[in-house]
């Protein structure tokens, strides 16, 4: 099983999951999904939306992370603009999954936005 002990691990596991050519198309939001250990169980992805939004539900996220036993899980989507700053719905539907997460004891261990070029990790940032 892969281990996920950074934000580059995370990285380096979710940028192959883009089929070529999509990270810079439209936004799609993922969820990895990690045992106790930070091996990675799985990921899923949540919402495929346009250029500049995707739609992510709390409870669909929640709900898979039951599904997979998960103790924690890492938020991932991409900005098709190529832009790494998190927009406030970024910031918004972060804290709303770690909220929620909490009540069932998973730990959201970070949320990346993603791009062919790099990323950007909320837990590197002391945004979570």
């Amino acid at each position: 099983m892969h281990q996920v002990t950074c934000s580059e691990d995370a990285y380096k596991y979710l940028l192959p999951t883009y089929k070529e050519g999509t990270i810079c198309y439209k936004e799609y939001f993922k969820v990895l999904f990690l045992n106790q250990a930070s091996q990675v169980l799985g990921y899923t992805l949540i919402s495929e939306g346009g250029i500049t939004e995707t739609c992510a539900d709390v409870r669909v996220i929640l709900q898979a992370a039951l599904l997979t036993n998960s103790v924690a899980l890492i938020l991932a989507h991409n900005h098709p603009s190529g832009n790494l700053k998190p927009s406030r719905q970024d910031i918004e539907i972060t804290k709303q999954v770690k909220d929620a997460a909490r009540l069932m004891r998973i730990t959201v261990l970070d949320h990346l936005i993603l791009t062919d070029e790099g990323y950007y990790s909320f837990a590197d940032e002391g945004q979570l």
